[in-house]
């Protein structure tokens, strides 16, 4: 064997041949693992860096995907699929066993560490620490933006394009599945910053897409290429129009960095393929490419024939390290699996299946698709422009404890540090963090809204800092006020009652010749404007604090209308700043967008209302505001005596309230039959 000459990472994950898709469906998680155990056997994994990818979070599948589309997948199981229809049928997905797409158990955490995969790698070769990056689990060119697709959940190839461009200018995506990577050419088919290039079996063949005059629209046109082909391709017949065109594209195009979806499904004898292409020639498309000396992420994707696909992969990890494997299977790979029984060899034989590609076809699509790309203007360039935050893994070791030398794995510490495990719960998740779901298309109940903020810089984040801290010693003085007036007014009582009915003749006398009849109320602080959110918060506060104490039906009619007033104010704010790019907001319901989150109706019962309601109203939605501020983290028993409050409130107006939610707190309120306002604000 030759040894390797480029820096290699493989991104894989033990777990990933845990899922399962069930009901008999072809995609099988497991070829990912009989993969890595053929590549294991050869010796392959000593001679290159393997890692565990790390699972991609909410706001970084968001980043790509549709923030409702993801929230589903997250809380979706096969038990709630029944209640979830109508939502199902929304994102394209089903039951076991009748669609492509069904929901099956882990189905998250799935989508979550094949993308993980590709976005780590992408990072690897970004900053130089990789030339070769490998995840053959991932590879998922059909998912869109808020849509499964063939058996595609996350568009992993999207995520981690996006993830190049941070720092090239331009990417080359390179497709040779049989099928059209049409998720990935809808996803960047208006820009120049991506070139994709398809070869696929096309005409009455999933997903139906990929025309040869399809080449992009706008400033992206010219810079998609498809190469429809027909049943029975061969090796030579693929070399004929692969090689010129790639040929073509490197030298027009010269991109930073190339990510290929090597779906083995082109390969002879697929199960649902009809290609007749042998791992040479499979292989020969990745080793072109090669010898352009450019960065490769190369992806899974489809193949269904599970034995040739494990077969294909392994075959092709060795010669992008220059390593020609043997033919003969090794003993251990014999012993792991029984499924390369039928050769025992590495290398699969063709059919003689026929070749409907007729050779003056395939030089009229060849001439054509170069014909497209001689229209190429110069090379693009990319302008200046500030660069996000990079989303993967840059190095190996990034993240991890110290290595026990001694130990495989690097020890149980070292271990636990590379993947967040089983049962590890996020801020504001119970469980696995999966909610219940209605079958209304545009509300899930038990969702959650999120709000997004740019990076900001040090002097804003001081600043914002000092606002804080400025808001909390308010709202802790306004506090001690409230306490030194009540024990004033406790104390007065007590005088009162000690010196008998002329002394409360007397002070009831003052209180109308102060152009009042009784005791003051409570004078409600004045409303800042909405500028910004610990505005809000501690306004909040204070007007919790005001109708906890207030006796006064009046007063605390005031308070639920002032709330009201400041969740429209807040909730105008907020879709400003959405106007103008500096928020992303999402909703799980209309009207549970603000600060209340209660607005959608949940008030109209607590303004009717002028008893004790109405405190449980205010205290509820400032309990609701300090989950939204992180404040159930920082000051836990603010927040608990919020809800305490809350509760007490309803049950002296003999009203219920559902207590049960996010981090103890309530998650929707039911002080007034028939108003209940679903819905949490937990993070920011």
């Amino acid at each position: 064997m030759k040894p390797a000459e480029k820096v290699v990472a493989y991104f894989y994950d033990d777990d990933i041949g845990n899922y399962c898709y069930g009901g008999g469906n072809p995609m099988r998680p497991h070829r990912a693992r009989m993969c890595y155990t053929l590549v294991d056997s050869y010796g392959l994994t000593k001679k290159m860096m393997v890692q565990r990818p790390r699972p991609r979070e909410f706001e970084e599948l968001t980043q790509f995907h549709a923030d409702d589309y993801i929230n589903f997948l997250r809380g979706v199981t096969p038990n709630t699929v029944d209640e979830n229809m109508t939502q199902l049928r929304r994102f394209n997905m089903g039951i076991a066993g009748e669609a492509d797409c069904p929901v099956f158990d882990g189905l998250y955490e799935y989508c979550q560490v094949y993308s993980g995969g590709s976005v780590d790698g992408a990072a690897q070769l970004a900053n130089g620490a990789a030339q070769v990056a490998f995840n053959w689990s991932g590879g998922m060119h059909h998912a869109k933006k808020a849509e499964a697709s063939g058996f595609c959940y996350v568009n992993d190839i999207v995520m981690a394009i996006l993830e190049l461009l941070k720092t090239y200018a331009r990417v080359l995506y390179v497709d040779i599945d049989i099928h059209h990577g049409d998720g990935v050419e809808e996803a960047f088919y208006l820009t120049d910053r991506v070139m994709t290039v398809s070869f696929h079996k096309y005409g009455e063949f999933f997903p139906g897409t990929g025309a040869l005059d399809d080449i992009g629209y706008g400033k992206g046109k010219f810079y998609t290429v498809n190469v429809p082909l027909k049943d029975g391709m061969d090796d030579d017949s693929y070399r004929l129009v692969y090689e010129p065109i790639m040929q073509k594209v490197m030298e027009m195009y010269q991109p930073g960095a190339i990510v290929m979806c090597c779906g083995a499904d082109s390969l002879s004898g697929d199960r649902l393929g009809c290609f007749n292409l042998s791992l040479e020639g499979h292989s020969n498309c990745l080793e072109f490419l090669a010898k352009f000396n450019v960065p490769m992420l190369i992806l899974g994707g489809g193949g269904y024939t599970l034995r040739n696909v494990a077969r294909c992969w392994c075959y092709e990890t060795g010669r992008m390290m220059n390593i020609d494997l043997p033919d003969g299977l090794p003993d251990k790979a014999l012993d792991e699996f029984n499924m390369y029984l039928d050769t025992q060899r590495l290398r699969i034989a063709v059919s003689n299946m026929k070749n409907a590609n007729e050779r003056q076809e395939l030089e009229q699509i060849k001439t054509a698709a170069l014909e497209h790309l001689s229209h190429l203007p110069p090379v693009p360039s990319a302008q200046m422009a500030y660069v996000p935050q990079r989303l993967g893994r840059e190095k190996a070791e990034e993240g991890l404890p110290e290595e026990d030398p001694d130990a495989r794995g690097g020890g149980q510490a070292h271990e636990d540090a590379r993947r967040v495990r089983d049962g590890d719960e996020s801020d504001g998740e119970e469980g696995s963090g999966r909610g219940g779901f209605s079958d209304d298309p545009f509300t899930l109940n038990g969702g959650r809204l999120y709000v997004r903020i740019p990076p900001e810089g040090a002097a804003a984040a001081a600043s914002r800092g000092a606002d804080q801290a400025e808001d909390m010693q308010g709202v802790q003085t306004h506090a001690q006020q409230q306490a030194q007036a009540q024990a004033q007014a406790q104390a007065q009582e007590a005088a009162a009652a000690a010196t008998g009915p002329a002394a409360d003749a007397g002070a009831r006398a003052q209180g109308a010749g102060g152009g009042g009849a009784g005791p003051a109320a409570p004078q409600l602080p004045p409303r800042p404007e909405p500028s910004n959110h610990m505005d809000m918060v501690a306004l909040a506060r204070s007007q919790m604090a005001a109708a906890v104490a207030a006796a006064d039906p009046t007063t605390r009619l005031a308070v639920v209308q002032q709330l009201v007033a400041n969740a429209a104010a807040q909730q105008q704010y907020q879709q400003q700043l959405a106007a103008r790019g500096d928020v992303k907001m999402e909703s799980s319901g209309a009207g549970n967008v603000g600060y209340t989150g209660a607005a959608n109706g949940g008030f109209a019962g607590f303004a009717n209302d002028a008893g004790a309601a109405a405190a449980a109203a205010a205290a509820a939605a400032a309990a609701r505001l300090q989950v939204g501020e992180g404040v159930a983290d920082g000051h836990p028993a603010a927040a608990a005596a919020a809800a305490a409050a809350a509760a007490a409130a309803a049950a002296a107006a003999g009203r219920g309230i559902r207590l049960p939610g996010n981090m103890g707190l309530p998650s929707g309120y039911g002080v007034a039959p028939g108003n209940e306002a679903h819905g949490s604000y937990d993070q920011y």
